[in-house]
Parts: C-alpha cells; structure tokens; sequence
C-alpha cells in the first residue's frame, strides 16, 4: 500500500505541474491586429544584363529579427528583414538580390515582462512567417525566376544566436552582459 500511495503522489506533482502550464497557457493572449509589408527591394540583375541562366542557383539568405512597444496598450510590433543574394554557381554572378522587412502588429496579454523579448523575437515570426515566405515566393516568379519556396526558419535557434553574439560583444568591450 505505501508504494500504491507513493506512486500516486508523484503522479498527483505531475498533474499539478501539467495543469499550471495549462493554466499559463490560457493567460496568454495574443492576436494579430495586422501584418504588412515595410520594405521591399528587388534587384534583376541578370535581366539588367540580358543574361540567362542555366541551372541552380546559390542562394544567401540573412535574417534580422525586430521588436518594439507600440504606443496603445497591449500592442508590439516584431518585424522580420531578410537579405536574400542569389548567384549563378558556375559563374558567381548575382542573378538577383531582394530585401524586405515584413512586420506583424499584435495585442499580447499575460506574457511576463522577462519572457516578453524572446516571445517578441519567436513566436510573433513565427506567427507571420508563412506570408513572408509567400510573399517572397510570389516576387521572386515575378522577377522571372523560379519561385524561392524559403524552409521553416528556426526562431528559437536565430534568438539564442543573436543573445550570444550581443553578450560576447559586451565582454570583448569590458562591460556587463547586454540583454537582447
């Protein structure tokens, strides 16, 4: 009988810590007021030239991530901008060069002040990434070229980054880790 009471009594921890996430999961709100195109620049440069080309391309693809406090209550701003190069790979001529910063507009509530930068950084992207891709997608068959399908891209993984290159940043200067 103590090992039936025992048993159950790690289980009960394990249901309560499941129905504290559960809880904390339901605190959190968040909509997507908006979603929009800032910028975008796309450069043809083989059309410029006159050129065609045969084959796959080299493709470079750079990504920033952006976040910031909007003026009403409750609303953020996070923004993606990609820098994306394309390049003949027999030759090494660019074939094209596209940037562009798509920006999301959301209401978020119940996210802690210290988790709000990275949920800023990762889920927001996250949330307005399959329109960016489409985006992208649709300009690049446009300029005449085949469409760039861009991957899922690993938000988590770009933020962790970003964290540690600003921290190892702040220790080559001498001074306190930065936050991101």
């Amino acid at each position: 009988m103590t090992e039936n009471g025992a048993a159950g009594s790690g289980d009960n921890k394990t249901e309560a810590k499941k129905d504290a996430a559960a809880q904390q999961a339901q605190q959190v709100q968040m909509r997507v007021l908006g979603q929009f195109v800032r910028d975008l620049s796309f450069e043809n440069v083989m059309a410029q030239k006159g050129a065609s080309v045969e084959g796959q391309p080299d493709i470079s693809v750079q990504v920033n991530l952006d976040a910031k406090k909007r003026p009403q209550e409750h609303t953020y701003e996070s923004s993606i901008k990609l820098n994306i190069e394309s390049k003949a790979k027999n030759t090494g001529d660019v074939l094209f060069l596209m940037e562009i910063e798509y920006v999301g507009i959301f209401h978020i509530e119940g996210v802690p002040e210290e988790q709000m930068h990275p949920f800023l950084l990762i889920e927001c992207p996250r949330m307005v990434f399959p329109f960016l891709r489409r985006v992208v997608s649709d300009v690049t068959s446009d300029g005449g070229f085949p469409p760039l399908n861009l991957d899922n891209m690993d938000f988590v993984g770009i933020y962790r980054a970003e964290v540690a290159r600003r921290q190892a940043a702040q220790a080559a200067a001498g001074g306190e880790p930065a936050k991101a």
